[in-house]
Formats: structure tokens, C-alpha cells, sequence
């Protein structure tokens, strides 16, 4: 009699130590948890395990500047980027996390390697805005900011490799709402750009080659 109460009282004591086992964590509410066991146990479900996101409805995240992924992470924990996906999805997963935390994602993606480009996705015409600009709508050119190939730049995202539809998504919000208005400076930009040009444009970047950036 008295081992089987032994035993039943070890066995509460057993699962609550399985549980413990922060490498296999998914609490998001736990700062002990390692960022990069949150990559792998929570964001991998969207954004794939390095970073590399199946579904066109999530970003690639891997090789992605780590300033970019900070300051979104942050903007999302504090309700200030609000779209409709990001709300979503993002404001419950990153309400409790910690600054580390939040700084070991961003160093975590941005060492992955980077995405791919679609091979045959490029668009001339994309080519020529994301290069060129277009000067007789006061359009600059996408490389000023994010680098000639799509490498990113500080808080100005990585896009090379990027998803066509995610792309295209992110740019229509800018023309159209202030769900992100901590990038006032596409919105600008985004109106001065036709249905076409947003298509050209999402079309080049996922067709850009992935190549690393320099850290």
C-alpha cells in the first residue's frame, strides 16, 4: 500500500519535470525559454524551421536583417504594426517576450541561409522600377533602400527571395491603409504605384538569386 502511494505521488513529480525541459519548450510566457528553441518549437509552424516559410502567406524569415526582424517583433508586441495578419497571429505569439528573446530570433534568422530565388519569376519591367525607379512619378528606385540585390539594409528588409504574394500583400496595405505606420515612408511610395507595377515588382524581388548579406 505504501509504494503504490509512493508511486502515485512520483508521478505528478515526473510530469511536471518532463515539462520542465525548456529545450522543448513552446511557453511563450516563459523568459527562460531560449530563442532558439521558440524558433523551432513555435515560429518553424509558419516560417519553416530555418526560416523558410512553404506558404506565400508567411514571409521568409531566414537570413533577414536582424534590426528588420527586431523592430517588427517589437512593433507587433506593442499592437503598432496592426495588420490584419499580424494581429492574427502575432500580437498573442509575441506579447510576452522578452527583449533577449526577441533579439536571439532576429540573430537566429538572420544567420540562416537565405531563400532561394525563384528561378524564372523575375519581371523586366519589375527590374527596371526596383533599379530605375520611376522618375516621372516621383517613384525612387526599391535598391536605394533595400540594396541592388534585394539584400536588405539595417530596418529597410531583406527582399530578395522573397514570396510574390506576400510581397504584393505588403504593398497593397501600404497603399491603402495605416495598419503599418511605422513605414510611412512606403506608404508614400506605395500610392504613387499602378496594380501592374506592385506585380512586377513582387514577381522581380522572389526572383532575385539569395544571395548572403554582409554582416
Amino acid at each position: 500500500m505504501k509504494a503504490g502511494r509512493a508511486a502515485c505521488l512520483l508521478l505528478p513529480l515526473a510530469l511536471l519535470t518532463g515539462c520542465a525541459d525548456l529545450s522543448r519548450s513552446r511557453d511563450l510566457g516563459n523568459p527562460r525559454v531560449s530563442a532558439v528553441t521558440l524558433a523551432g518549437q513555435v515560429c518553424s509552424n509558419c516560417h519553416g524551421f530555418t526560416g523558410v516559410s512553404v506558404s506565400p502567406n508567411f514571409p521568409n524569415l531566414a537570413a533577414q536583417t536582424p534590426e528588420y526582424l527586431s523592430a517588427q517583433l517589437k512593433e507587433f508586441r506593442s499592437h503598432g504594426r496592426k495588420d490584419p495578419a499580424g494581429f492574427r497571429y502575432m500580437w498573442g505569439l509575441s506579447r510576452s517576450l522578452t527583449d533577449e528573446q526577441i533579439a536571439g530570433l532576429a540573430a537566429y534568422y538572420a544567420a540562416q541561409a537565405p531563400a532561394s530565388g525563384l528561378p524564372g519569376a523575375g519581371s523586366p519591367a519589375g527590374r527596371t522600377i526596383y533599379l530605375e525607379g520611376v522618375p516621372a512619378r516621383n517613384v525612387p528606385a526599391c535598391a536605394t533602400c533595400h540594396g541592388a540585390e534585394g539584400q536588405g539594409n539595417a530596418t529597410f528588409p531583406r527582399l530578395a527571395g522573397q514570396h510574390r504574394d506576400y510581397v504584393a500583400k505588403q504593398l497593397k496595405g501600404f497603399q491603402r491603409t495605416d495598419d503599418r505606420p511605422a513605414g510611412a515612408v512606403m506608404q508614400t511610395i506605395a500610392h504613387a504605384l499602378g496594380a501592374e507595377d506592385i506585380v512586377d515588382i513582387a514577381s522581380y524581388v522572389q526572383g532575385l538569386p539569395g544571395t548572403a548579406p554582409a554582416r
